[in-house]
């Protein structure tokens, strides 16, 4: 069969298929549930136009997808869990609330509550120095970096200093590195070595490779692997009876999602699925049911009904650590009501997210098995907002606004980034979009923005006459006039974390640029 075949098969198959689901009896979850099932949505449209409202069937259609998971907490209880699609394109093998799905970076956080679970009980400690607890490997000194103390505070917040941001996974057949070799980055490891590239604690910078050394951190004190520590601290707790980081999982066990590629094509193959073997960054296998039991369980322990963490320890870890924006394990945003804990996960063909509201008790776990799955995520995202009224996913809408020529002339232009602005500001963005200039300029009659050795040009999308959203870079962009009438700057923003841009001079641009 030919690609092409292969797909148009795919998009019937799951055209066709129905819910697989029995619809939930309480009112409000049939609400979220029928949200969750039709009302999906994209986070940008255009002025005028009627906002698009598609099925979850449709889109998973769309994007490829074959099997989608998903699970709603309501006050701070599992609540209702659903699968929709198969497990395999062309297959009859229905997912369900139980059914392994890879999770990606959504391992952080059971790492996370697995390493608070030994604090709490007094084998670990949040602040001491983590070369006092290990065995089998320990942090190497680095150039220029006197005297380092890594805690465990800064691994689980990303502000360790270490490097490697994440992993690649690895195809059936391919040897696996030990987690010593992960460390070092020795063969067959395929990252470079986890050292120390800043200072800890001066910088928020997402560390797959701090989280490997808190797996080495656990385990030299548990003195057991991974999987055992975190199934009886975590798991057999929970009743996470499905999860496991194992690795590789083994074929033995039943209803595993299987990977499928951009086309929706079986992938990984002859297995059909790949091997992680960064259990703590990105190895966790787990089901709706588990991950939305997971999920309960924190909303609890915050706020002190029980569940797996004493309040206060909880409490710790849904609190930023300066100068990010992250807490123990999770990125944390909004305020009051809107106030949510969430964590995404994404492995080549695995993509998943994670998130809680501790003042509602509402949250949820969507888990996929398609490359193109981080589109549909968002739309499944957009679709529980919608259905909860929270106001945290609304629809960017661009003003219908034509600012001439001349306005845009006077945004075009070069600004280099005020690294006078404290990092306890510039926050996640110091991580997430750490650019040293940016290049406005005018293309087609729209605003582009250039990014030195970043992604292409983003278009940016009129919110106000001085400030657009770049839904491409995840952030907003506001231009600054004086009042003199000159503009004179820009800052970039997303959540609290905000970046500040000075323009440059026509000289001075020439300077930077080495002309």
């Amino acid at each position: 069969m030919t690609r092409h075949l292969m797909a148009c098969a795919l998009i019937a198959c799951l055209l066709a298929a129905p819910a697989r689901a029995q619809a939930p009896t309480d009112p409000e979850l049939r609400r979220l549930a029928a949200a969750i099932e039709n009302g999906l949505r994209p986070s940008v449209a255009k002025p005028g136009v009627e906002v698009p409202s598609w099925t979850l069937q449709q889109r998973m259609a769309h994007y490829k997808v074959p099997g989608v998971a998903i699970a709603i907490v309501k006050d701070g209880r599992l609540a209702y869990a659903a699968g929709y699609g198969v497990r395999e394109a062309g297959g009859a093998d229905a997912v369900d609330a139980d059914t392994l799905f890879s999770v990606g970076s959504v391992s952080k956080m059971i790492t996370a509550a697995t390493s608070l679970r030994l604090v709490a009980q007094g084998r670990l400690e949040l602040d001491r120095d983590v070369n006092g607890y290990l065995k089998s490997w320990r942090i190497p000194q680095a150039p220029g970096i006197a005297d380092p103390k890594v805690s465990l505070r800064m691994l689980l917040s990303h502000t360790s200093g270490l490097s490697v941001h994440g992993f690649e996974d690895y195809l059936p057949g391919e040897p696996l590195p030990s987690l010593v070799q992960t460390l070092d980055g020795v063969a067959p490891a395929k990252n470079q070595p986890i050292r120390l590239q800043r200072t800890p604690g001066a910088r928020s910078e997402y560390s797959g490779g701090g989280i490997m050394v808190a797996q080495q951190l656990i385990e030299d004190v548990a003195g057991q692997p991974l999987d055992a520590v975190a199934r009886g601290q975590v798991f057999e707790p929970l009743g996470m009876r499905r999860s496991t980081f194992q690795d590789p999982l083994q074929a033995g066990r039943d209803n595993i999602a299987k990977a499928h590629d951009r086309n929706g094509a079986l992938a990984a193959l002859p297995r059909g699925w790949e091997s992680f073997p960064e259990q703590a960054a990105s190895g966790l296998w787990t089901s709706a049911h588990d991950l939305g039991a997971f999920v309960g369980a924190l909303i609890r322990s915050y706020r002190g009904e029980g569940g797996l963490l004493p309040q206060s320890l909880t409490i710790e870890m849904m609190t930023e650590v300066s100068p990010g924006t992250r807490g123990l394990g999770p990125e944390l945003l909004g305020s009051g009501r809107a106030r949510r804990f969430t964590h995404n996960g994404d492995n080549e063909n695995y993509h998943a997210v994670i998130e809680g509201y501790p003042e509602t008790g509402y949250g949820f776990a969507i888990l996929t098995n398609g490359k193109n799955a981080k589109g549909l995520r968002g739309e499944i995202r957009n679709a529980i907002s919608d259905a909860l009224a929270d106001g945290v996913k609304p629809l960017i809408r661009p003003i219908a606004l034509e600012l001439g020529a001349p306005v845009q002339a006077a945004y075009a232009g070069s600004y280099r980034l005020d690294p006078a602005l404290p990092m306890d500001v510039r926050g996640a963005l110091a991580d997430g979009f750490d650019y040293p200039s940016l290049q406005v300029r005018v293309a087609d009659g729209t605003l582009v923005v250039d990014l030195p050795g970043g992604p292409t040009a983003a278009s940016l999308l009129p919110l106000s006459p001085s400030r657009f959203a770049a839904p491409g870079l995840n952030v907003e962009l506001e231009f600054h006039r004086n009042a003199h009438g000159a503009v004179h700057a820009v800052s970039a923003s997303v959540g609290s974390a905000r970046a500040y841009y000075r323009r440059e001079t026509a000289s001075a641009a020439s300077l930077g640029r080495g002309l």
